[in-house]
């Protein structure tokens, strides 16, 4: 392999005025224009990354002939030996990313139905996809097993988009989340075990071999990830790797675990990686958030580069090869038969409603993880001399982009019709509870938007939760996971602190879990921002509306008034009737929708919306109007007391 290797670096050096850079620069180009696209369309990034490379790879190549500029060819550009390489360590580093994102408290609301799903559903869909490779698609059993393990993988890559555009209610966005993470060492390690037995020589048989071999995998695989992962700690803690390198040798040492595992024993690296996620993200001497953060940037450009690598990698006489209908056939197994049943074995007396059972049952798209094993699994069982190992690949492929395209499709359809859809969320968590920050929340929550208020002050959170809100107490710059709130029905975050600096960094520490369109702060004191950093998000209310300014007008006596604004009394005539001195905060609509005042856009609220604003009593009893003939036919103003 090291000579095959070698061979592969020479000819990629080689290339350097050729068809190699051009390949690359490609692959870089059509991996993250495919994904920016897909955000632009909202459509799963991976049906077009799978699109984009198809057509890069077998379709030019068809079209243009082997070897053109654009056509690329992964295995003359690479070789399969360096390919193989590359391949493997990008899932390793994949999987570790996953291991940081899996923090055991998170599990303590949902452990049962997660842990049922990742044991007595992997093991239905294993067995049931198992059998229809053997029944349906014709493979040999070695084959046939093989692949059923791959695919019991989910691809919470891909579930985690979707799960961001339904937006799922209750506690099924949860499950399928964790079930996500959970799943993919769980598969990898079982197609891995998988392999190793298929794969283990004709002296080597019985049922000690065999376990000795799966004894090996788990062994080697759980030793070299905890060692690692205690490794880096103590790097860390005992501060002998710079803040600079602390993510570079991170990745260092992701890269040597698996590189060693896999030297001891075959095939262990990627469980390896693994645990050496897991246990970095459940100890407590050293804050991971950053290499994590680093290590999700990472993970989209490697899923980029690798979707579009693997499918150019196809050959359109694989495709071609494969019997649409026993293709259609297993993927109906796939999605009729193997998912719920495994759904509705895995959550018999949980207390979970038919309606979440059944939306369960609608999300199980497989992506990268089973893309990227299916590669190495074929490779590594045609080198064993196990017949029907190539297929995999063109199998697992037909098997993701039929499972994204159906889910994908039809989940956000099956979400609303089974009412555990949230797709349009307009709650709102405001980082900070202070008196007139609660006031408002009161308001809007009794208008059916959903609040959500935290704070480090334990009085502003119990005043919070004794004034009918939902509050928790906490630093969120501190949090290890922001997923530990719960955040159903909220689409927006309110930074509202009084202090300006705290009020960015809880909003860069938002960034990745909402759009930054949702992150709004208050205007700094100063009435222009000092510094580029305050212009990335919303300002509310006004350039001028700063934490002191409306905590002093809320002492002296102003109110959050709602008022519905109708034919006969319009938003000017509100206007006019409180003055310029009233700060517009807010526009329900009948429907729920609210669209909230920023600085440099103002509300436009139509007939039969309420207008929410703070304004100042002695303002109306000074309005020509008067305060007879012109209070609005609206609700009167939230109380200033409590």
């Amino acid at each position: 392999m090291i000579g095959g290797m070698d061979a592969a670096l020479l000819t990629l050096a080689a290339g350097g005025g050729g068809t190699v850079p051009i390949a690359i620069g490609l692959l870089v180009l059509l991996g993250v224009g495919a994904q920016w696209l897909a955000w632009r369309l909202r459509v799963p990034s991976i049906l077009l990354l799978l699109l984009f490379g198809i057509i890069a790879g077998p379709v030019m190549r068809s079209v243009l002939g082997e070897g053109h500029l654009l056509a690329i060819d992964p295995d003359s550009i690479f070789g399969a030996d360096l390919l193989l390489a590359l391949v493997g360590v990008s899932v390793g580093l994949i999987l570790y990313e996953g291991g940081l994102t899996l923090n055991f408290r998170e599990l303590r609301k949902t452990w049962r139905p997660v842990t049922l799903l990742v044991t007595i559903g992997a093991v239905v869909t294993w067995v049931v996809a198992g059998l229809s490779a053997r029944w349906v698609l014709g493979l040999s059993w070695p084959v046939a097993v093989q692949l059923g393990a791959i695919l019991i993988v989910t691809g919470p890559t891909v579930i985690g988009p979707l799960l961001s555009h339904i937006r799922p209610s209750g506690s099924t966005g949860l499950i399928l989340k964790w079930e996500g993470i959970v799943i993919d060492p769980i598969g990898v390690a079982v197609a891995v075990l998988v392999f190793d037995v298929i794969s283990l020589p004709a002296d080597m048989s019985g049922f000690g071999a065999v376990a000795k071999v799966i004894g090996l995998t788990i062994v080697f695989g759980t030793l070299f990830g905890v060692v690692a992962a205690i490794v880096l700690r103590e790097l860390m803690t005992r501060f002998l790797v710079p803040d600079s390198l602390q993510n570079p040798v991170s990745l260092m040492l992701v890269v040597a675990t698996f590189t060693a595992s896999n030297q001891v024993q075959p095939e262990s690296g990627l469980l390896a990686t693994t645990v050496m996620g897991i246990v970095l993200a459940n100890q407590k001497k050293v804050d991971v958030h950053h290499i994590l953060e680093f290590k999700e940037n990472l993970r989209m450009l490697l899923i980029a580069l690798l979707f579009i690598v693997l499918a150019a990698r196809l050959r359109l006489e694989d495709l071609q090869a494969l019997s649409p209908l026993a293709v259609f056939g297993f993927l109906a197994v796939l999605i009729v038969i193997a998912r719920p049943a495994s759904v509705f074995l895995a959550t018999a007396g949980t207390g979970m409603s038919w309606r979440e059972r059944l939306f369960l049952s609608w999300m199980a798209p497989r992506g990268i993880v089973a893309a990227a094993a299916s590669s190495v699994f074929a490779i590594g069982l045609t080198n064993a001399g196990v017949e029907g190992g190539e297929k995999l690949i063109p199998l697992t492929f037909a098997v993701i982009i039929g499972t994204v395209a159906f889910y994908g499709l039809t989940a956000p359809v099956a979400a609303r019709w089974l009412g555990v859809s949230d797709q349009n969320p307009q709650g709102v968590l405001f980082v900070g509870a202070p008196r007139w920050a609660r006031l408002l929340g009161k308001l809007l929550d009794d208008r059916g938007v959903r609040v959500v208020m935290m704070d480090t002050n334990r009085s502003n959170v119990s005043s919070a939760r004794m004034g009918g809100l939902a509050a928790e107490h906490g630093n969120v710059l501190t949090l290890g996971d922001l997923s530990e709130l719960d955040m159903r029905g909220v689409g927006r975050v309110f930074a509202v602190t009084p202090n300006d600096e705290v009020n960015t960094l809880v909003l860069q520490r938002f960034k990745g879990f909402f759009d930054t369109a949702g992150l709004y702060r208050l205007a700094p004191k100063a009435s222009k921002p000092t510094e580029s950093e305050d212009r990335r998000f919303r300002v509310l209310f006004d350039a001028e509306a700063h934490h002191q300014m409306i905590e002093t007008r809320v002492v002296a006596g102003w109110v959050f008034k709602a008022t519905t604004i109708s034919g006969e009394f319009t938003y000017r005539d509100f206007r006019s009737l409180y003055g310029p001195t009233m700060i517009p905060i807010a526009s329900v609509s009948p429907g729920g929708a609210v669209s909230f005042a920023t600085a440099g856009k103002a509300i436009a609220p139509v007939p039969g919306d309420t207008v929410i604003a703070l304004v100042d009593p002695d303002e109306l009893l000074m309005s020509p109007l008067g305060p007879d003939e012109g209070e609005d036919p609206g609700e009167s103003a939230a109380s200033n007391a409590g």
